[in-house]
Order: C-alpha cells, then sequence, then structure tokens
C-alpha cells in the first residue's frame, strides 16, 4: 500500500509538470499557426486519447515519465524534422510546419516549455508565501563552537548575519539554509558588529545527516548555533509587491544552488548518491506526502523548476539542444545540414538514455542498501 502510495503521488506531480511543460510548447505553437499531430502526457503506448477539432491527438500513455508535443512534419516524439515529409507535403499545410517558421518562431516555441515551469514554480511559491507568511527568528549567532570553521573565519557570538553570497538574510534559517546548501563551497558572509558591516569569505564543511526520513544528506556546515524561544519567533508576511521580489530571490537561489550542484560533479566533489530519478522522485513526494498537501506542493515547485533548467542544457534531444541549433542558425543565416542535426539527436538520445538508466540504477541501488541498513 505504501510503495503504492509513493508511486501515485510521484505520478500525479510528475504528471502535472509536464502537461504544464508541453501546454508551453502547445500554446506558442498554436499562436505561431503550427499545426499539432500529438500531445501526450507520458511516452509509449496509449492509453487513453481524442481529437480536437484543429485534428491533435491529445492522449495519455503509458510511461509516466515525461510527455511531448509533436507537430506535423515531425520524425519522432523529440521534434526531429522528418525530410520526407518536406518532399510530400501539401503545399497548403507548408507553411504550417514547425520545420518552415523562421528561426525566432521556432525559438520562441521551443523556449516556451521551460519558461512554463518557470513560470508554475513562480505562482506556486508566491501564492505559499502571500497565504502562509514566513516564520522566522533573528539572524543572530548565538555560539561559535571552538576549532570550527566559523571560529577560524572569525565569528563571534551576537554577529547579525546580513547577506549570504548576495542573498538577503532575513532568519535565522535563511543562514543555515544558504550555508548546508554549499557544502566545501566558498562563501561571502556580510554580517553587522557594534554598528558596523563586514564581510568574511569562508567555506563550509560538507558532512552527512539524516533527514527525518533516515535518508541521508551532504550539507554544509560551519560550527555556529542558536538558542531559541517562543518570544523570538516572528510570522513575516510581505506585501504583494515585495514577495514578487522575494520569489524571485527563491527562484534565482534555487537555480544558482542546482547549477553550482551539477558543476560539483565536473570538479570532483559530487555526492552521486544526491542524484536521483523516478524511483527517488516516487520516494521523495511519498516522505513529503507525510508533510502536508502544502509540502507536497512546495515540492512541486522545485521540481517543476528542476525538469525546466535540466531542459534548457544544450543536449541535443532536449530543448536546449534545439536552442542550440537555431541560435547557430541565427548566427550563420541558414540552418545545419540534416546530417549534422541528425548525428546530434543521436547523441543527444544515447546521452539522456544513459543518464537514465544510470539514474535508475543509482536509484535502486541506494533503496536496497537503504533496505538493508
Amino acid at each position: 500500500m505504501f510503495d503504492a502510495f509513493l508511486w501515485l503521488n510521484a505520478i500525479w506531480i510528475i504528471a502535472a509538470i509536464v502537461f504544464i511543460h508541453e501546454m508551453g510548447h502547445y500554446l506558442v505553437a498554436r499562436w505561431n499557426g503550427v499545426a499539432i499531430q500529438a500531445f501526450s502526457v507520458g511516452f509509449g503506448p496509449e492509453i487513453i486519447g481524442w481529437n480536437d477539432k484543429h485534428g491533435t491527438r491529445w492522449k495519455i500513455s503509458a510511461i509516466p515519465l515525461g510527455g511531448y508535443v509533436r507537430f506535423l512534419g515531425d520524425m519522432n516524439e523529440a521534434s526531429a524534422p522528418d525530410p520526407e515529409v518536406m518532399k510530400n507535403i501539401d503545399p497548403a499545410l507548408a507553411p504550417r510546419l514547425f520545420m518552415n517558421k523562421n528561426v525566432w518562431q521556432r525559438i520562441s516555441i521551443v523556449l516556451a516549455g521551460p519558461v512554463a515551469n518557470i513560470i508554475l514554480t513562480f505562482v506556486i511559491l508566491y501564492v505559499l508565501l502571500m497565504s502562509y507568511g514566513r516564520y522566522i527568528i533573528p539572524p543572530t549567532i548565538g555560539d561559535v563552537l571552538p576549532a570550527s570553521v566559523a571560529a577560524e573565519a572569525g565569528f563571534e557570538p551576537g554577529d547579525t548575519i546580513i547577506s549570504v553570497d548576495g542573498y538577503k538574510v532575513r532568519g535565522f534559517d535563511d543562514f543555515q539554509r544558504f550555508i548546508a546548501t554549499s557544502p566545501e563551497r566558498e562563501v561571502s558572509v556580510v554580517l553587522e558588529r557594534n554598528g558596523g558591516e563586514r564581510a568574511i569569505a569562508l567555506t563550509p564543511e560538507a558532512v552527512s545527516v539524516e533527514d527525518r526520513f533516515g535518508n541521508n544528506q551532504r550539507i554544509g556546515r560551519i560550527g555556529v548555533m542558536r538558542d531559541v524561544t517562543q518570544e523570538e519567533v516572528a510570522l513575516y508576511t510581505p506585501g504583494p509587491v515585495e514577495a514578487i521580489g522575494m520569489t524571485f530571490e527563491e527562484i534565482r537561489f534555487i537555480i544558482q544552488r542546482t547549477a553550482a550542484f551539477l558543476g560539483d560533479f565536473f570538479v570532483g566533489r559530487g555526492d552521486v548518491e544526491q542524484l536521483g530519478g523516478p524511483v527517488k522522485v516516487a520516494k521523495v513526494s511519498g516522505e513529503v506526502a507525510t508533510l502536508g498537501i502544502v509540502a507536497l506542493i512546495n515540492l512541486m515547485a522545485l521540481l517543476s523548476l528542476n525538469i525546466g533548467i535540466f531542459n534548457l542544457l544544450p543536449v541535443p534531444m532536449l530543448d536546449g539542444g534545439h536552442l542550440l541549433y537555431y541560435a547557430v542558425e541565427a548566427v550563420r543565416g541558414k540552418p545545419l545540414s540534416m546530417r549534422v542535426q541528425e548525428i546530434g539527436y543521436r547523441f543527444g538520445f544515447a546521452l539522456v538514455v544513459g543518464l537514465m538508466i544510470f539514474t535508475l540504477f543509482n536509484d535502486t541501488l541506494f533503496a536496497y542498501f537503504g533496505i538493508l541498513r
């Protein structure tokens, strides 16, 4: 029963994010007069579907790990153009082919999917912030552990934290979060002491901690503590305009930390246990669901943003790969040859499938050892 609960949560979250992503492609394509053959949530065999008055096949497919919008003239779900269609297409339909739209129209259509994910994230975070506000405590350091990173950097009890890496610190939990998401990465902290400001650069040490669900997490730690009294906890509810800025700042923070996390793997600091695929998404969503619907919706916002970012990677078959092709076309004044594009699609397909297999293996491996613990 619990396994079914995990997968049910994961499926509806992924399906909602995929639907929004593909709807971004679909709407901008329609606005640009592109003929759309199919809109699918999921891959593989069709489970249920229907045709609309525009000739688009709307369907739910068997493998709920993604989705696609297939334009008329596409060779496959990755929107690789089919040269045979170009030769035999009805002249009346030719202007409605995606491949016959100008490069800026194609860029806008491809970019619309990730942008839709970012908009979904913004709306969720903004609505949650306006609806529930934030509980905060003053960002003042209580104790500094001897011989810790903080002690060596010059932190002192009573210091008030103003910002970390340019991100405003509104409460002590902000400070903890900014430090925790920077293991073995240098951060710049601006603090107030005795009425004056000073900047301190330090590198949090990486430690492994166990969360409330028994999962190991690699986080940054510098060795500061703070006791909290009930009187210090305050509910902060920003105004509508301030909430916009706070939401954009949160999105910028997530993007920056995600990029830093991926960059860690190129310099040997990455922890493969932190990578996850569908099994991990199911596990995490099931765990978060036990915290309530608000926490689950917050997770959806985070996953939506990460899926949007992932799709912008310059890998053929992903949206970012298409954008790379079109950027080259915009500079050259003509598209790359079909041969070059086909090689790129094959490389991208192999890379994406390899990553999926790795994350699935990684999920299964750590789930297995987690069960043995």
